[in-house]
């Protein structure tokens, strides 16, 4: 009987440590996969792209210094093209979201703006390159746009309507407008003269430096928010 004891005794033991060694290294295993970089993808326009700027100076490797400067493990992928609508980014979106991307930045709509594209059309494209990333189970973060009166009030409503609704509809965060750091800085109007390119519409590097100081803290949000 004592023997029969010990037996189980001796099973007993050599049974609980390799339930820990199975456990420790689920929990090794765990940390490893949190230790990964995260990648995010930066989808948008010139904006994005960094149209007239050098290697280094646009949005996307400012962003990706600022946020490793807070200690973030992260890429920050281009997926910028000069001059595109939400149609472009629409079309680009599933190629965007290779296996390895975890959170995606969406700035598009300038462009649809610049060129009076119906706001429905514009809505519809967002859209859709929202219902991608949410299919793909990517964090995502929707920057925003204020259109002007050029054409007409009730277009201006209608469009600036379009970011606040696909935000709430897919539960995004929304970063009211790309420039909007930039503004707060620059104070009037004539005071955003010494951070824009000679044509008046793209930041030039101490610009996007601005830009990217206001928007960092809330795509290290994003950042934090991947599993």
């Amino acid at each position: 009987m004592q023997a029969a004891s010990g037996r189980f005794v001796s099973f007993a033991y050599g049974a609980l440590c390799h339930i820990s060694k199975l456990v420790i290294a689920v929990l090794i295993t765990t940390g490893v996969a949190r230790a990964e970089t995260v990648t995010v993808a930066a989808l948008g326009d010139s904006l994005t792209a960094g149209y007239g700027l050098a290697q280094g100076e646009g949005f996307v490797p400012q962003l990706q210094a600022w946020l490793q400067g807070q200690g973030a493990d992260v890429t920050v992928m281009n997926a910028g093209v000069s001059g595109d609508t939400t149609a472009g980014g629409l079309s680009r979106v599933d190629w965007t979201l290779t296996p390895d991307v975890d959170a995606m930045i969406v700035t598009l709509g300038g462009n649809d703006y610049l060129r009076g594209i119906d706001p429905a059309v514009s809505r519809a494209n967002l859209d859709g390159v929202l219902a991608a990333g949410q299919e793909a189970g990517v964090e995502m973060l929707l920057v925003g746009l204020k259109a002007g009166t050029n054409y007409g009030l009730d277009y201006k409503i209608e469009f600036d309507a379009i970011y606040t609704d696909l935000a709430a509809k897919y539960d995004v965060p929304l970063y009211a407008g790309f420039f909007d750091g930039l503004r707060a800085v620059a104070g009037m109007q004539e005071g955003m003269a010494e951070f824009m390119q000679a044509d008046g519409i793209h930041p030039n590097k101490d610009g996007v430096a601005v830009i990217v100081a206001a928007i960092g803290p809330t795509v290290l949000d994003l950042v934090e928010a991947v599993d």
